[in-house]
């Protein structure tokens, strides 16, 4: 016995003098933490004031696992399956695209994460004490159960979370983007990183990454005392609080978004066509005015993390989250035209009365056998006869843009040569991304010889620089692209950087920060030789051969565009032909432009031959009466019949 008493008295005093001070602080950590108070994130308006998005309370029900008893978290983790719906441990089970969970044998499985798999992967990435979220937009009844159980539940917590309610939903949902937890693989990015923490919603696309900093705020801090079972007692303190986001104002205009999407809808329904892009900009500043990518997806569906269903439905061949106004790449067909025709002009190729006979059909010798001639033909097979550069633009010749661009051997006329027509390519902004403050957008492709031997091991011809000449070829661009590069020849030629936010102010209003027009570069063009290539693109729309005069657009304003018509490789249309994709880009008013928009029909699928003039010119009508408030062409032309009676 005094032996015992020798021993279990040396044991105190080594537990309390040696490292009673390591308990006591250990003690303390248990008792004492500090907690984070979220800030309250900005919201997003258009440009007339409208809120687009807002901050909206949810419950999520979370873990601590430092709280959580061993021998308890097999009862504790059956209950909170049965109040949440979640399984205990992770299981597989097949999603057909609806919000149900029913087999689907034409899906493969997806992973449906259990309770238990969730809390040790929170664990692993953000510590015992962290509260990993297991489940949010918890309904109100069951997040009060849980509370009311919190005593059979130690370690749960119900905790209130804001979440993003987009107004809009899929009108908006490429420009606004949505948020999400700090995906594990990207966790580096963020935590140590101001105030960043692991379970965190940051903004994962649109407006929404794009102005994550600005959007934030500052998170606030307090110091609480808990109890054993985690639970929390007082405040230490005065607490930290916490410092809003600021606010966007964006340049879309939400009537406009809303007629571009529906006029857009309309003409993609009338060909069958899955796919479109419609954009509207301001020429003289770069503001984007509207921007619909079809098909589109609701953002709402990731508020509070998406449902391996919706996920499911949202994973398809026809990619709705792919904003293709500014990933999508295309060849643009003859809307490229107007470079070349830029170009030729300021370069002296051509002058305003040089004429070009289109025949139709163009021959060509081989390089390496002059008896074998190619043919390269125009878009009319009998020829358009003789044609200035205006004319050109506005019946769309493809023999005198083949010659602008590449000469003809068989007369000596010299045209722009690649090297040119790839410089003047790139000036206009296409081949890099516009700088649009919108993430995924994409280079685009402005071939020249190099690209070619690098990737196809050839050497660059002339019938690559026909090819090029009229936007085929290897040549791609994106919608946006495009867009600026006749905004630039409206405006005179300046290329400006498109913008979406207009200004960013706090939550009294006072403006934080105001965007002013960016300028990538003035074109070396003069506005005399511009204002030539103006002069055509007027043609298309109101000339007698013009190839858009038949499009129905408005007559109350002067609208000055470029049809165009680009073949792309697959399977052939029904009458034998390659299938294509439907172009319009146009400004208006002719003489001072305040709206700049380009339209793309997408041709896979459809089965036949889209045109430009036919397809994507009536979408655009229908986008500038929406944007200039005239009638209805159906009203538009009732009215006439009974004038006429």
């Amino acid at each position: 016995m005094l032996v015992a008493f020798v021993v279990l008295a040396a044991r105190v005093w080594y537990l309390q003098m040696v490292h009673g001070e390591d308990y006591r602080q250990a003690a303390d950590y248990n008792r004492f933490r500090t907690q984070t108070i979220d800030a309250p994130r900005g919201v997003i308006y258009d440009r007339k004031g409208r809120l687009l998005v807002q901050n909206e309370p949810t419950f999520t029900v979370a873990i601590v696992p430092g709280d959580l008893p061993a021998d308890k978290e097999r009862a504790i983790f059956a209950r909170l399956s049965a109040l949440l719906g979640l399984p205990v441990s992770s299981v597989e089970f097949r999603v057909s695209g609806s919000n149900d969970s029913k087999p689907d044998t034409q899906n493969p499985k997806t992973p449906l994460p259990g309770i238990r798999e969730m809390v040790q992967e929170g664990t692993a990435r953000g510590g015992r004490y962290s509260a990993v979220p297991i489940k949010t937009r918890v309904e109100r009844d069951v997040a009060f159960q849980v509370a009311e159980e919190h005593l059979d539940l130690p370690g749960v917590r119900v905790i209130i979370e804001p979440i993003r309610r987009y107004f809009t939903g899929p009108l908006m949902g490429h420009i606004l983007g949505y948020m999400g937890r700090i995906p594990s693989e990207r966790a580096s990015e963020y935590i140590g990183r101001r105030d960043y923490e692991v379970f965190d919603q940051v903004g994962l696309a649109g407006l929404e990454l794009s102005y994550e900093e600005e959007l934030r705020g500052t998170k606030g801090r307090k110091l609480v005392e808990v109890n054993v079972l985690g639970r929390e007692i007082r405040t230490i303190g005065e607490p930290t609080p916490p410092v809003a986001g600021h606010n966007l104002i964006l340049s879309i205009d939400l009537d406009l978004q809303e007629a571009v999407e529906a006029a857009l809808r309309k003409g993609l329904e009338r060909v069958k066509s899955k796919s479109g892009v419609a954009i509207a900009l301001d020429p003289q500043t770069g503001r984007v005015l509207a921007m619909v990518s079809l098909p589109a997806y609701d953002n709402n569906l990731f508020s509070g993390g998406i449902t391996p269903a919706d996920w499911a439905s949202l994973n398809t061949p026809e990619q709705p989250m792919f904003n293709r106004a500014i990933g999508g790449l295309y060849p643009t067909g003859s809307t490229f035209k107007i470079v070349p025709a830029a170009a030729a002009l300021q370069e002296g190729v051509i002058d305003r009365n040089t004429i070009l006979n289109d025949t139709g059909v163009m021959y060509v010798a081989s390089d390496y056998d002059p008896t074998v001639r190619f043919p390269f033909y125009g878009w009319y097979r009998p020829g358009l006869g003789p044609v200035n550069i205006v004319t050109a633009l506005e019946v769309s010749s493809d023999i005198f843009f083949y010659q602008v661009a590449g000469g003809h051997p068989e007369t000596r006329f010299r045209g722009l040569g690649q090297k040119r027509l790839v410089e003047y390519a790139n000036l206009f902004g296409f081949g890099a991304p516009t700088g649009i403050d919108l993430p995924g957008e994409a280079e685009g492709l402005v071939p020249d010889d190099k690209w070619k031997r690098y990737t196809f091991g050839e050497v660059w011809l002339l019938g690559d620089t026909y090819n090029m000449a009229i936007g085929q070829g290897f040549f791609l661009a994106t919608p946006l692209q495009l867009l600026n590069a006749t905004a630039a020849i409206a405006n005179g030629g300046t290329l400006y950087q498109p913008q979406v936010v207009e200004r960013i102010v706090d939550e009294q209003d006072k403006v934080v920060r105001e965007f002013s027009p960016k300028v990538i570069r003035r074109l070396p063009v003069t506005p005399e030789r511009l204002a030539i290539v103006r002069q055509g693109m007027r043609q298309v729309v109101a000339g007698a051969r013009g190839t858009a005069r038949q499009a129905r657009l408005p007559t109350e304003v002067a609208v000055a565009g470029k049809t165009g018509t680009a073949e792309f490789a697959g399977p052939q249309t029904k009458g034998g032909n390659q299938p294509t994709h439907a172009w319009f880009t146009a400004f208006a008013p002719y003489e001072h432009p305040e709206i700049a928009l380009v339209v793309f029909v997408d041709g896979h699928g459809v089965g036949e031959v889209i045109e430009g003039s036919a397809v994507a010119a009536p979408i655009a009508a229908e986008i500038l009466r929406a944007y200039f408030h005239l009638p209805p062409l159906e009203k538009e032309m009732a009215v006439q019949h009974v004038g006429d009676r």
